[in-house]
């Protein structure tokens, strides 16, 4: 059956997918990122190339790249959805609709922090809220394909069109000790340290734990893998056993509230090494919300911070 010529030559869940394809750089990638099968992909970009008349993509590289309709396709296509994308937030904000759900992801070190003061202020504006605490990693993984609404972690997905960024807080990294350990000033007493005490890691499958192990190579310290933990909490209360020494974050102090006296802290030498924490939402979806609660996560932060709540580590953050 042939459209009429007043048809469009394309429908929206069409457009997404091939921005979404534009972005992977392949079908399969593509399909993984919206939850999809690759042949459903597929069959929505060939029905998209044959309603509008032109190859869109080069299939004969790898990856794949838009050919010059697709281009222009995309530069299109992305004002298009995003605009389409503003609807459904700006109705329910001129009806005083409450949202269904929102899903936010939430880093472990600002659970504590953050999570009651989160949960109150999107309970305001919806009728069921969900909050997760976990890896960024997870996270990510989750908002990417639609599990998520919203996450607060260490990486911003910068990579990814569609989404809006909002930071929250940077914090420089420092050494946490225990309470008799020797003074640490310079990169030879740390290596000095190393030597008598093992270094507590958080996990490899962190971020914050891939880039502490970045920085280590860095700076020319190699040392033995024999103890890490996924949380603040782990890596806190294993130095304070003593014999053992951690590179954490102001606010991964805050998340582990260890007993008062039970460890030292100091500034970890060499190069800085900062954190920093940014919300993700997808762009417009969900009205003013994220700007809202990126702006109460800097002065819940801040709140912390000049009330003392960091002692001597409220230096090492600055509040985005």
């Amino acid at each position: 059956m042939q459209p009429r010529a007043d048809d469009l030559p394309f429908d929206l869940r069409q457009l997404t997918i091939f921005l979404a394809v534009c972005d992977a750089g392949s079908m399969a990638a593509a399909a993984r990122r919206l939850g999809l099968t690759q042949p459903a992909v597929s069959l929505a970009v060939a029905e998209l190339e044959a309603r509008v008349g032109a190859g869109l993509f080069d299939r004969a590289i790898r990856p794949i790249a838009p050919t010059p309709a697709g281009v222009l396709l995309r530069q299109r296509a992305s004002a298009l959805v995003s605009e389409a994308r503003q609807i459904a937030p700006m109705l329910r904000e001129a009806g005083r609709a409450r949202f269904p759900l929102v899903r936010l992801g939430l880093v472990d070190s600002l659970s504590r922090t953050l999570g009651p003061a989160l949960a109150d202020a999107i309970a305001a504006r919806a009728d069921e809220v969900a909050i997760l605490s976990g890896l960024t990693a997870a996270h990510a993984s989750a908002l990417l394909s639609r599990n998520l609404d919203v996450m607060i972690g260490v990486d911003d997905l910068g990579d990814v069109a569609g989404l809006e960024r909002w930071p929250i807080v940077a914090e420089t990294h420092v050494l946490m000790l225990p309470a008799d350990a020797p003074a640490v000033s310079d990169l030879a007493d740390l290596a000095r340290l190393a030597e008598t005490h093992d270094l507590v890691r958080f996990s490899a499958r962190s971020s914050t734990g891939v880039e502490i192990e970045r920085h280590l190579r860095r700076i020319g310290l190699d040392l033995p893998r024999r103890l890490s933990f996924d949380t603040p909490q782990g890596v806190a209360a294993a130095v304070a056993e003593g014999g053992r020494f951690a590179i954490v974050t102001p606010l991964c102090v805050a998340e582990a509230a260890p007993p008062a006296g039970a460890l030292t802290y100091a500034a970890l030498p060499g190069p800085r090494l900062t954190r920093r924490l940014t919300l993700v939402a997808y762009a417009q979806e969900l009205g003013r919300l994220p700007g809202e609660l990126a702006a109460l996560g800097r002065s819940r932060v801040s709140a912390l911070v000049e009330g003392g709540g960091l002692g001597p580590l409220a230096g090492f953050v600055d509040v985005g």
